[in-house]
């Protein structure tokens, strides 16, 4: 067992990355613990959780969902329903956050517009086998207008106190970044293999998962209380 964890983070080296996170967000907690984003150190945690789960489905055949042999590696399911909760999560956030009474309505036709787009997908694609990267691009998208939205909001703002002790706005840096390039390599994978491959977007994938959570730790750590919106 002590092996398998090791290998575990040796390939995997974002699984032990969300659990250090959790544990500077939890020993942070004081910072933001009343505001909206006093639940995303649950978040994370099952954000650490689910890949911990999808790699025993993956390489272990204790925890594999289909008796066929050859889907009893596929662990997509885990990771349609982390995206739902994800995106809907986030859409929260920014819903609460944001002042302007237009803007909360924007966020509320993308959250129902998004949701639409999950379950077309559903009967378009199969959740048990395939990511719903379509529907995940719309998401996305939506997710990164929203960010920007939020960036609009805090530049009219009379500036009070520093940006970068706000711990929003390095997570808004992290999603927006991320979220640039995560459905495409997605959409690459499943469309266009032969790119995904020879161009080894997993790595790249890889790469921007540690710069997102790498900006949430300096948020975590920058961030006062008094200048969180």
């Amino acid at each position: 067992m002590v092996q398998e964890f090791l290998k575990l983070f040796e390939e995997y080296y974002t699984i032990p990355l969300y659990l250090f996170t959790w544990i500077i967000a939890v020993v942070r907690y004081r910072t933001y613990f009343d505001t909206v984003l006093k639940y995303f150190p649950i978040f994370i945690i099952y954000t650490f959780f689910t890949e911990l789960l999808g790699y025993f489905v993956k390489h272990s055949n204790e925890f594999q969902f289909f008796a066929e042999e050859h889907y009893s590696w596929h662990n997509v399911i885990i990771y349609n329903i982390y995206s739902i909760v994800s995106f809907l999560f986030f859409y929260y956030i920014y819903w609460t956050i944001l002042k302007s009474v237009q803007y909360k309505k924007w966020v509320t036709y993308a959250t129902a517009t998004a949701l639409l787009g999950y379950v077309i997908s559903m009967f378009l694609q199969d959740p048990f086998h395939s990511n719903l990267y379509y529907a995940d691009l719309a998401a996305s998208i939506f997710l990164l207008i929203i960010i920007g939205l939020y960036f609009k909001e805090k530049r009219e703002e009379p500036k009070t106190y520093p940006m970068t002790q706000n711990l929003l706005f390095w997570i808004s840096v992290g999603l927006f970044i991320f979220h640039l390039f995560f459905p495409f390599i997605f959409l690459a994978a499943y469309e266009a293999p032969g790119f995904y491959a020879e161009y080894r977007l997993h790595k790249l994938l890889m790469v921007l998962i540690v710069l997102m959570y790498t900006l949430f730790i300096v948020g975590f750590l920058a961030g006062k209380r008094k200048a969180f919106r």
